[in-house]
């Protein structure tokens, strides 16, 4: 009785925080067919805010920028990622390794108007310095790389914690160089941890408001940040339907890397079990 009571109230209180965490979301995506200009009354279901959204040049331009972008970020990440987190798991002590952690790890603490404060005063005087970079695409593709290569680095190094060393010491013993080892053994081991990383950053990209407005510059406006000044002013049910658009996508993009990712799983479990029934 008492365990049938305690399974109904972990059920009820799991109920309840997925109902806080997505029925906002939900809410969005029914208010994107409100037929009423006013976001608080509701005036039919009508497609209007989405054709409207067709041709708002400022929302299309802003949302290309903002998934190339996010794109370049989640590649960018998941390399320097990649390779600090080789670095700090493969060697263990080396001149400045807690410097190297700490900064590594220091923008995932760190507040992010600090972190967007500090890279515009920077970029500012290399600009005067040197007459480069000017604030753009270039700019806010960097300010995302830096914290998204903590994200990465933190989610590629639990991965590696996990891979037993004897099997890169077995491909070692049967003649493979470190290269090979690591294209052969390694990578696809944290395969799955690269492609969670990617998602994650591209994620952070594709939504962030704060660094990218210190970072932009004029004609680089990033769809975040054009929301965010019409959201000022009053909002708009145009502003829903973009939002909608934008959780349509990212949940294909986070299902179909879901479904590949238990494939590849699977099959390497299969592969896993066929080699040790020949051997």
């Amino acid at each position: 009785m008492k365990l049938r009571a305690g399974l109904l109230t972990s059920r009820f209180w799991m109920g309840a925080v997925f109902l806080f965490l997505y029925l906002p979301i939900v809410t969005l995506v029914v208010l994107s067919f409100n037929g009423s200009p006013m976001v608080t009354s509701w005036g039919g279901w009508s497609f209007r805010w989405y054709e409207a959204l067709a041709k708002d040049a400022e929302i299309i331009s802003g949302f290309r920028l903002s998934l190339e972008i996010a794109f370049l970020t989640g590649c960018s990440s998941v390399v320097l990622g990649s390779l600090a987190a080789l670095s700090l798991h493969r060697f263990k002590r080396f001149p400045g390794r807690t410097l190297f952690a700490g900064m590594v790890n220091s923008p995932l603490v760190m507040p992010e108007v600090i972190i967007g404060l500090s890279l515009l005063l920077m970029l500012v005087s290399v600009q005067r310095l040197f007459g480069f970079p000017e604030r753009g695409f270039g700019t806010i593709w960097l300010g995302h790389t830096l914290l998204g290569m903590a994200y990465a680095t933190v989610v590629v190094l639990s991965r590696l914690q996990e891979v037993s060393p004897s099997l890169e010491e077995a491909a070692q013993d049967l003649g493979c160089r470190p290269l090979q080892v690591f294209f052969l053994v390694t990578l696809p081991l944290i395969s799955q941890a690269i492609a969670s990383a990617w998602l994650l950053t591209f994620t952070l990209s594709l939504d962030d408001v704060v660094l990218s407005a210190f970072l932009s510059g004029p004609g680089s406006t990033t769809m975040p940040i054009t929301i965010f000044s019409r959201a000022r002013l009053g909002l708009s049910p145009s502003v829903n339907t973009v939002a909608t658009i934008t959780v349509a996508v990212v949940s294909v993009g986070v299902i179909a890397a879901s479904v590949l990712m238990a494939r590849a799983e699977r099959r390497r479990a299969q592969e896993v079990a066929a080699a040790y029934r020949a051997g």
